[in-house]
């Protein structure tokens, strides 16, 4: 079922949050909250407007936001910790904000005072910033959308896709290509003329991502609201690794949110296989060992996350090539053990508990559905690859805008 498409409206005003350990405090009741109704929301595809409402006026928008412009600008420790705790609760919420993050980052990393402090307020505001950054049918990876100049202006013009967050945005940061075939990063206002947005990503994971389309005909763009893009991978800095930061974050807790799922319904539900000669499936002694693989390698992915947060917080703090390149290899080293670790306990739910856990009415497989279709974002043996690459050769992974 598709549910209606309405903008996004004015939010409430946000709070201010002034700590990481605000930041923490407050992730943990949202996601108790949000948990309640995450099986219904996917289920159903009910697009999840009143809980992002409440997502963003809590403040958990505006953390990474520098002080300097009035945020907490907390860690990237804590950023990916936030993340992976709303993803417990519903991988899909958690996935919406990931963009919105990586427009702040662009915009401290490469946009003029005058932009930051406008667009930082935005986010302070409780505003959200969506994506129209990937183009579907081109080989090459190459932006075909373009930002032209006109008589009167600027002109964007162009069709997106994988466009999660922008259902619900009141901006839409879009990659786009100026007359110097340079990459700008242009904001647009959600009801901007000429701003069409259909929703209609119909994956079988993340359904209420709102990851669909967006076009842009003849769009008029204000010069202030161009961000220099390309420039700002031609010189070190920590775009990249803070943007799959979160992607690992992301499938880390959804893959936590599986195994926290899998354990009620081994005690409650499950039976013993005949041949364990035990009395509950809690005694089994297989199925208790395929729980302790799973839990080592959950808290393994969590130690390589927060170690990688570690090393993006460096990079920030000091933008060189090494540093930014010691965060890159870090986060795909984080990266390659949340996939797995996610994919594993999503997995094992239903090996652990068996043909009763795929009843519909639990909708458990929504968990294995999530992590599946998030951690193909992009492949993981190329992670397996910049780590090797450098571990052997000393190369440092490449930069771009791919996220």
């Amino acid at each position: 079922m598709t549910a209606p498409l309405s903008p996004a409206k004015p939010p409430p005003e946000a709070h201010v949050i002034r700590s990481d350990q605000e930041a923490l405090d407050i992730a943990h009741r949202l996601a108790a909250d949000f948990a309640t109704r995450a099986l219904q929301r996917d289920r159903d595809r009910i697009l999840p407007w009143q809980e992002l409402d409440r997502f963003s006026a809590s403040g958990l928008w505006g953390i990474t936001v520098p002080r300097a412009y009035g945020g907490a600008a907390v860690s990237m420790v804590t950023l990916a910790q936030v993340t992976a705790i709303i993803a417990a609760a519903d991988g899909s919420l958690s996935q919406i904000p990931q963009n919105h993050f990586y427009a702040l980052e662009v915009l401290r990393s490469g946009a003029r005072d005058g932009q930051q402090r406008f667009f930082f307020q935005k986010a302070l505001q409780g505003l959200r910033f969506g994506n129209a950054l990937a183009e579907i049918s081109h080989r090459d990876f190459k932006r075909r959308t373009r930002l032209v100049r006109a008589p009167d202006g600027m002109v964007l013009h162009g069709q997106k896709f994988y466009c999660t967050g922008a259902i619900y945005a009141h901006w839409i940061p879009t990659l786009a290509v100026d007359d110097a075939e340079v990459q700008q990063l242009v904001f647009v206002p959600r009801r901007a003329p000429g701003v069409t947005i259909a929703d209609d990503w119909d994956g079988f994971g993340q359904r209420v991502t709102g990851s669909g389309s967006v076009t842009f005909d003849q769009v008029t763009v204000q010069p202030e609201w161009v961000v220099p893009f390309q420039t700002s991978f031609e010189r070190a800095t920590p775009i990249g690794p803070m943007a799959q930061l979160i992607h690992a974050a992301i499938d880390l807790g959804i893959g936590k949110g599986a195994f926290a799922a899998t354990l009620p319904f081994i005690r409650d539900r499950a039976r013993p296989w005949l041949d364990a000669k035990v009395e509950t499936a809690a005694q089994d002694p297989l199925t208790l060992a395929g729980l302790g693989e799973v839990s080592v390698r959950l808290t393994a992915a969590e130690a390589l996350l927060e170690r990688a947060g570690s090393a993006v917080d460096a990079a920030i703090a000091d933008p060189t090539e090494s540093t930014v390149a010691a965060a890159s290899v870090a986060v795909a080293e984080a990266r390659v053990l949340t996939t797995k670790a996610g994919l594993l306990a999503a997995s094992k739910l239903f090996e652990f508990t068996g043909t009763s856990a795929t009843l519909a009415a639990d909708n458990l497989d929504r968990h294995w559905r999530n992590v599946r279709t998030h951690t193909l974002h992009d492949p993981v043996w190329w992670k397996y690859h910049a780590v090797g690459n450098h571990t052997l050769n000393g190369i440092n992974p490449p930069r771009h805008g791919a996220i």
